[in-house]
C-alpha cells in the first residue's frame, strides 16, 4: 500500500468514527459544543492526518500513529472501581495546590470539592459548565483555536467531550495553583480526546498546573487541548510536567490570547513519552503584553518529542522570550520549529526566540527550524540554534580538578537544562523538578514513576 492509500484510508476511517458515534458526541453535551463539530470535521477532511510532507509536522510523523486501530475510544464517562487518590502518589507531594484529576479525558467523579478556591473562582468540568455557565463557556469556547488551520485542533474539536473549565474573575488572585493530573487507565489500548478551557479576566492572577501521566502499560494516545483568554493586567502561568511512559503518544495543544499589559508563561517539561508533541500558539493581543515560553525535553531510548511554538505580535511595545533545550540519548529523536511574526502595526516589538540541544550519542537526532516573519522595521528581534555535544573544554576543566567523568557529564548537562527550570515560579514545584531533572539525567529514571503501580510487570 502506498504511502498517500494508507492516509487517505486513515483519514476516512476517523471520519467515518464520527459519523458513525456523532449520537454519542453530542449526547449531553451544549449545543454550541455540538455545532463546532461538523465544520470541525470537514476542516480535517480538507487537511488529513499530518505527516512529513506537512510543514509544521515536518519533524513529527503522525500518520504512522494514527495508522492503528486498535484504540479503542471513551465515549461515555467511565467509572474506575480504585481510589486514584489512593493510588496515585503525585510527583510533587509537598505542593499545596487545589487538585483535580481527569480520567481518560473525563472530569474525576471522585475530585473533591475545592473549598479553599477564593469568591467566583469555577474548577469544574467542561461539559458542566458549559451547561451552567453557558454565557462564559459559549463566549471563548473554540475562538481561539480554528480547527482550519490544524488537523488536530480540528479532531479535537470535532470529538471533544470533557476537560477542565477554570475562570478567574476580575480582581481575584487565587494563591494556591490549580494542578489538573490527566490520567490515562485502562486494560485496553485506548485513544482519548480532552478540552479545556482556561478564562482569567482583568487584573487577575492563577497558576495551572498540568501533570501527565499514564497508569497501565497499554498503548495510549491523548490529544488534550487548552484555550485560554488571559484578560487586561492578567498574570496567568502554565506548567506542563509530562510523564507517559514510552508506549504513549501525547498530542498537546495551548492556545493564549492575551490582552493588554497582560503576563504569560508556560513551561512545559518533558520527562518521559513515546511520541510527544506540543503546539504552543499565543496571540499578543494587546499593548504592552508580554509572553515568555520555556520547554525541557529529556529523552533516551526511542522516544521522540517535538515542540512548535508560534508566538503572533499583534500590538505595539509587547514582549516575547522563547527559551527550549532538548538533551538526546541512544535514538530518541526531537523536533523544535519556533515561529514569531511581527504584525504591521506591532512597532517597537522586542522578541526573543533560542533552541539549544545535547546530543550525548551518535545515534540521537534533532531538527530544529526557529523563523521569524518581520513587517515593521521598529523592532528588535533575534533567534537562534545550536545542536551539539558536551564542551569537551569544561569536561576537561572538570575532570582536572579531581571529578569523576561521569559525575562531570551530569553536572554539565544539569547546568545546561537548569537555565529553564529556574523560570518555574512555584516553589515547591520547582524544587522538585529540580530533583526528577537530576534523577532522570543520573538514570535513575527509567520509566515514569508518578504511582505505586509497577506497570512494566
Amino acid at each position: 500500500m502506498t504511502e498517500a492509500k494508507r492516509n487517505t484510508e486513515i483519514n476516512q476511517r476517523l471520519a467515518n468514527l464520527f459519523e458513525s458515534n456523532v449520537h454519542l458526541l453530542e449526547d449531553g453535551a451544549a449545543g454550541f459544543m455540538n455545532a463546532a463539530r461538523k465544520p470541525a470535521i470537514e476542516a480535517f477532511r480538507k487537511q488529513g492526518i499530518p505527516d512529513f510532507k506537512t510543514e509544521n509536522y515536518k519533524y513529527t510523523d503522525l500518520s504512522k500513529v494514527f495508522a492503528s486501530e486498535n484504540h479503542r475510544r471513551v465515549f461515555t464517562y467511565e467509572d474506575i472501581n480504585v481510589n486514584l487518590r489512593e493510588l496515585f502518589q503525585c510527583d510533587v507531594p509537598e505542593l499545596d495546590t487545589n487538585l483535580v484529576m481527569m480520567t481518560n479525558g473525563w472530569y474525576y467523579s471522585g475530585n473533591e470539592q475545592l473549598t479553599e478556591l477564593p469568591k467566583g473562582v469555577v474548577v469544574t468540568s467542561l461539559r458542566k459548565a458549559a451547561v451552567e455557565h453557558p454565557e462564559l463557556v459559549e463566549k471563548y469556547y473554540g475562538k481561539m483555536a480554528d480547527p482550519e488551520k490544524d488537523p488536530l485542533t480540528a479532531l479535537n474539536t470535532a470529538f471533544a467531550q470533557d476537560g477542565v473549565f477554570i475562570y478567574v474573575p476580575r480582581s481575584v488572585v487565587v494563591e494556591k495553583p490549580i494542578q489538573i493530573i490527566d490520567l490515562m487507565r485502562g486494560g485496553e489500548d485506548t485513544y482519548a480526546t480532552q478540552r479545556n478551557l482556561v478564562i482569567a479576566e482583568e487584573n487577575s492572577q492563577v497558576k495551572v498546573i498540568f501533570c501527565d501521566h499514564t497508569l497501565d502499560p497499554q498503548d495510549y494516545m491523548v490529544n488534550n487541548l487548552t484555550e485560554a483568554h488571559v484578560g487586561e493586567n492578567a498574570v496567568v502561568d502554565f506548567y506542563n510536567l509530562q510523564n507517559q511512559h514510552n508506549k504513549a503518544v501525547n498530542l498537546n495543544g495551548l492556545y493564549i490570547r492575551q490582552e493588554r499589559n497582560s503576563n504569560v508563561l508556560t513551561n512545559t517539561l518533558s520527562l518521559h513519552g513515546g511520541i510527544v508533541r506540543n503546539n504552543l500558539n499565543v496571540l499578543i493581543d494587546g499593548e504592552h503584553a508580554e509572553a515568555n515560553l520555556f520547554g525541557l525535553a529529556l529523552t533516551d531510548k526511542s522516544q521522540h518529542v517535538d515542540n512548535f511554538t508560534f508566538v503572533e505580535h499583534a500590538h505595539p511595545d509587547c514582549q516575547s522570550n522563547q527559551l527550549f533545550k532538548n538533551v538526546l540519548d541512544d535514538k530518541s529523536t526531537g523536533g523544535f520549529t519556533g515561529r514569531i511574526h511581527v504584525g504591521r502595526g506591532a512597532h517597537g516589538t522586542l522578541a526573543y526566540q533560542r533552541n539549544n540541544n545535547v546530543l550525548l550519542s551518535g545515534t540521537a537526532k534533532m531538527n530544529t527550524k526557529p523563523q521569524l516573519v518581520i513587517d515593521n522595521d521598529d523592532v528588535k528581534c533575534s533567534h537562534g540554534a545550536t545542536v551539539g555535544r558536551i564542551d569537551e573544554e569544561a569536561l576537561f576543566y572538570l575532570k582536572s580538578r579531581g571529578i569523576a567523568e561521569r559525575e562531570a557529564r551530569l553536572m554539565l548537562m544539569y547546568a545546561f537544562a537548569h537555565e529553564v527550570l529556574q523560570e518555574v515560579r512555584v516553589d515547591k514545584l520547582g524544587e522538585r523538578i529540580d530533583e526528577l531533572v537530576n534523577k532522570r539525567l543520573r538514570g535513575e529514571v527509567s520509566k515514569c514513576h508518578s504511582c505505586v503501580m509497577d506497570c512494566e510487570s
